[in-house]
């Protein structure tokens, strides 16, 4: 195991790159561009013109070709995660459960009406948490065959279905296999059983091992696992027992997250009321144990693809959702609180059950807040979350946005190599290991001005 701080130079806190040691309360993990927080009601009607003529809020023939996905949410946990921060819901009973699905089988008929769904097909389907496994086998079957009344993915290259293992039986997984999905996603997080009760999780490792074989035996053409590094009660012992586990287990890909404490967290509560902070390993372990997890995989023939996934190179056959959205895609998300990206603008739903529920059954889509995006914050966008790739080429950046990264970044770029975090050359620039381990400190460097000390959600 590696050092506190991972085997890496100890940045300078004047450095714009250095995190604090200690897991406080507030987002990390950058996700879009602008952040959340900067996203208001007053854009709504833009976000509803993109929907209706996407085509006439693109300035560029390459943003034409936006590849176009679609979100699923499924708000539905048979309990909830102590650090979730997610709209989910654990007191829904069947008839709520049916209210949910007819809402979200006449939000995608909304859409498949309009100038956003004419002549493309889905590159990527996505159907996320909550915990989409929680629906029955009939439920899922019901709220297929609605959606398909009005719109397809038999094109879509990527299917991928997020699953917790205690939710799954056999036939539910043939079930979801038979709908399409083609990357079964399983939310591990953890192998020890403690580790897993005091951050509320509702399955045991038991669990995890029977819904794999189960997996296995159906054929999903990739298997994926997520894993937190830091969670309550994690050690060195029960993290190395962990990654050795699923070294054994042998899935197509691993993704790793540091935990983090999101202000609307139990965790984030009971932190504010303590007096002893969060319990929660700190940010330089963390970097340590993804650092050894990443040495440590890559010796069992992985391959690291992005600041958080590694991949079997024989088994994986590619990151879809992932490539198309950080690459400027389209995506509609549907459901719940769920975000969007189409035309250039973002936009967000209504986050209360209620709220959403009522605007659909009103045949209205669900809109409650958006944003216009500018040329200069797609282009900074796509830039911050292909640096989470750990290696960028400028000549994407020249060829779209007709702009230089080495010129436009050189100040950002001078002080990463400064910090031993990249290299730069005339072709790109490549994070080192410490950089990719902090890359979502590093990115915030790299946002206009007046974004980069706003939260993120």
């Amino acid at each position: 195991m590696n050092d506190e701080d991972g085997g890496f130079k100890v940045l300078d806190e004047s450095s714009p790159f250095a995190d604090s040691s200690e897991t406080g309360i507030g987002s990390y993990f950058v996700s879009n561009y602008p952040p959340f927080s900067a996203w208001n009601t007053g854009d709504v009607t833009a976000a509803r013109d993109a929907i209706s003529n996407p085509a006439a809020k693109r300035d560029s023939e390459s943003l034409q070709k936006a590849a176009l996905g679609l979100y699923l949410h499924v708000p539905f946990c048979r309990k909830r995660c102590k650090f979730c921060y997610f709209r989910v819901y654990t007191d829904k009973n069947s008839s709520d459960v049916e209210t949910y699905m007819q809402a979200l089988a006449n939000e995608i008929a909304l859409y498949a009406k309009e100038g956003v769904a004419e002549g493309r097909d889905f590159e990527f389907v996505y159907f996320g948490g909550g915990t989409p496994s929680f629906l029955s086998e009939k439920q899922l079957e019901s709220l297929i065959e609605r959606i398909s009344r009005h719109w397809s993915w038999d094109k879509a290259r990527e299917v991928t279905f997020e699953c917790e293992p205690g939710t799954l039986k056999q036939g539910k997984l043939e079930t979801i296999r038979q709908i399409g999905t083609t990357r079964l996603s399983l939310g591990i997080e953890h192998f020890d059983d403690d580790v897993l009760a005091r951050n509320g999780r509702a399955h045991r490792s038991p669990e995890v091992f029977r819904a794999y074989d189960w997996a296995r035996g159906v054929g999903f053409p990739q298997i994926n696992v997520d894993l937190i590094a830091g969670m309550l009660g994690d050690t060195d012992q029960t993290w190395e027992d962990t990654i050795r586990k699923v070294i054994d287990l042998d899935p197509d890909s691993i993704t790793i997250y540091q935990m983090e404490l999101p202000a609307n967290t139990e965790f984030a509560k009971r932190t504010r009321e303590s007096e002893h902070g969060s319990g929660i390993a700190s940010w330089a372990k963390k970097r340590a144990w993804v650092d050894y997890a990443f040495s440590t995989l890559t010796s069992a023939g992985y391959e690291i693809s992005s600041a958080y996934t590694l991949i079997k190179p024989r088994q994986h056959t590619g990151f879809i959702y992932r490539d198309s959205l950080w690459r400027g895609g389209d995506m509609v998300g549907t459901g719940v609180a769920s975000f969007s990206h189409v035309g250039g603008v973002h936009y967000q739903n209504e986050d209360q059950w209620e709220d959403y529920v009522g605007a659909l059954q009103s045949d209205r889509l669900p809109i409650k807040r958006a944003m216009t995006v500018t040329p200069e914050q797609r282009m900074i966008r796509e830039w911050v979350l292909q640096m989470k790739l750990g290696a960028v080429g400028f000549d994407y950046f020249r060829e779209k946005f007709q702009i230089d990264p080495k010129d436009r970044f050189a100040r950002e770029l001078e002080q990463l190599t400064r910090d031993e975090l990249a290299r730069i050359d005339d072709q790109g620039v490549t994070l080192t290991r410490a950089g990719l381990l902090r890359v979502d400190a590093i990115l915030h460097s790299f946002f206009e001005e007046q974004f980069r000390k706003q939260e993120a959600a």
